[in-house]
């Protein structure tokens, strides 16, 4: 599986990044190049509860796998514009928009198909990648793959969380996974954009779990149909 980013700047400057995915693991795969810098090393800025074994993982995949992002956009500010078009199999997504709501659609796929434990439960969103989502899509995309999840493991006789309770503390844990991304980023980045689109991407992360407090019902109206 392949998604392609396209970038094209107000100054003319191209740039693509294609993430390789493994069909079934949905992981990325590295280019034989990978870069491996210093503050990649998972000691360093190290999420609080990792789940990884300092002892036998050297450096955090998630900042392995951003490490050629980060180096390409750290000489950008988060509201330079930027003219995007991302390619998958099935289609072809546009957008004009700024360098860090493009560059957090990116890193999204990256912090969920990287290998963190953390964060793994995401991968069915990169199968189905939806680039510049909202925060409202994002909610009813998260809470829609979350209980098709649970529909799983009932039909495996586990015991199903339709009441949402681990995914609000799942999103939680997502949020310890950005503020570490960004503690890392603090001293390699020179302008903005990375760190910001980390940022936004923790807005996602932060209004998930209040949206499950209110019970989603900025959503509820939209299946009205199933009871009437």
């Amino acid at each position: 599986m392949r998604i392609s980013y396209h970038f094209t700047f107000e100054d003319g400057t191209r740039k693509v990044f294609t993430v390789n995915l493994h069909a079934e693991s949905l992981n990325v795969i590295p280019p034989d190049d990978q870069a491996r810098p210093e503050w990649a090393k998972l000691a360093n800025y190290r999420c609080q509860d990792c789940q990884l074994d300092e002892n036998g993982v050297q450096y955090c995949p998630i900042a392995v796998n951003i490490s050629s992002v980060v180096d390409f956009f750290k000489a950008y500010t988060s509201h330079d514009k930027v003219q995007v078009r991302v390619v998958t199999k099935e289609r072809v997504y546009g957008k004009k928009t700024t360098v860090q709501r493009a560059l957090g659609s990116l890193l999204g796929i990256y912090m969920a198909a990287s290998g963190c434990p953390s964060v793994e439960k995401l991968k069915p969103m990169v199968r189905f990648h939806l680039p510049f989502a909202t925060i409202e899509e994002t909610v009813f995309r998260s809470a829609s793959t979350y209980l098709l999840g649970q529909y799983f493991l009932k039909k495996q006789g586990k015991q199903a969380d339709l009441d949402l309770v681990e995914l609000a503390d799942f999103y939680k844990g997502i949020q310890k996974v950005n503020r570490g991304i960004s503690e890392r980023l603090r001293g390699v980045i020179g302008k903005d954009a990375v760190n910001n689109a980390v940022i936004c991407l923790d807005m996602f992360a932060k209004e998930l779990p209040y949206a499950i407090e209110d019970s989603l019902e900025e959503l509820e109206g939209l299946f009205a149909v199933y009871w009437q």
